[in-house]
């Protein structure tokens, strides 16, 4: 005998924000989904996101539902992470928050604790994590078929935003292109290896540096240094030109006793001189679709706030070496 199942509720998500260049990706995917009902909030009068439901504060956002939202996605200027995500958690409330997860580790520290204590969902959004090219080199590297890795060089290039001048504001970002161009690799390596010992890095401001914030850094090289002596780099500039066909890419080689693997995580399109088209897997889309699972299970899964925690680490101990020319412990962060 064949039993009628009721379909699962739309879950109530709300967008927090259009500040982040992803936000528009995230509202037309989640908008387009028969299981979500989406609000999106855009505080900051954007007006460039498109979606059924926008409203113009957080507050609307939060009481678009008698009984609130299930999930926030957080799309806000890196500083405001902090106040969404906890009232999110004191709220009871899932949360996707962009990355970095925060400006400061003490920052990221309370937005994973509080989550924890509600016992609600905390993932960080890297796309990139559920790129088939890194989880080829995952694989790779867990199974053994590169050998031991003994070294690493990431590139993760893009323009300087235009759209959204925040990324440049250092006390809005937190920074400039290390803050912005760090944090994606480092998950990867993250992954991985787990948490480097040492973190060395060099910035400058020799692009652009008419067009960024005061005092944001649009180049950069981040050396991390683990405790088997592997050595990965990660090359975080705003270098890609102007009127390049497209906004950037992320590239990451390994280097092995028994082989190598390089992955380009958008290299898919068609197109000629200065045109660009992409295709392939959407994995905005795919983050979305693991976000939304973990909700409905009440259990995160990766890219988890722990890493999103980690990964600011990572970029803290860069900062710092910065400021001191010499490499730094991660422990001591």
């Amino acid at each position: 005998m064949l039993t009628e199942t009721t379909p699962a509720a739309p879950l109530r998500v709300a967008l927090m924000s259009c500040a982040h260049t992803h936000a528009t990706s995230y509202a037309t995917a989640l908008d387009a989904r028969p299981d979500v009902d989406l609000v999106v909030a855009d505080p900051d009068a954007f007006g460039d996101v498109v979606a059924a439901r926008i409203v113009g504060s957080y507050a609307e956002a939060w009481e678009a539902w008698p009984e609130g939202p299930d999930a926030i996605v957080v799309t806000s200027a890196n500083a405001h992470h902090r106040e969404l995500v906890l009232e999110a958690a004191r709220r009871g409330v899932h949360v996707l928050c962009e990355k970095p997860l925060a400006t400061t580790v003490a920052d990221a520290e309370a937005m994973v604790a509080a989550c924890r204590e509600a016992g609600v969902v905390l993932m960080t959004a890297f796309p990139v994590h559920f790129s088939p090219a890194v989880e080829a080199m995952r694989t790779a590297v867990a199974d053994g078929t590169l050998g031991e890795i003994v070294g690493l060089t990431g590139t993760n290039n893009g323009m300087l935003p235009l759209a959204r001048d925040w990324f440049t504001d250092v006390e809005l970002a937190g920074g400039g292109s290390l803050v912005d161009h760090t944090v994606h690799l480092a998950e990867i390596l993250d992954a991985m290896f787990g948490e480097p010992l040492t973190v060395h890095a060099v910035t400058n401001r020799i692009l652009y540096a008419d067009r960024a914030g005061e005092g944001a850094e649009t180049g950069g090289l981040v050396t991390l240094t683990y405790g088997s002596g592997l050595v990965a780099t990660i090359d975080c500039s705003w270098s890609q030109p102007a009127d390049a066909p497209t906004w950037g890419g992320l590239r990451l080689q390994a280097l092995g006793t028994g082989g190598q693997l390089q992955v380009d995580a958008f290299s898919q399109h068609v197109g000629g001189p200065g045109q660009w088209v992409a295709y392939g897997v959407d994995t905005d889309a795919l983050l979305l679709d693991a976000f939304l699972a973990a909700v409905r299970d009440g259990q995160a899964v990766e890219p988890t706030g722990d890493v999103g925690l980690r990964t600011v680490r990572v970029v803290a101990a860069a900062q710092e070496s910065v400021r001191t020319g010499q490499p730094v412990a991660l422990s001591s962060i």
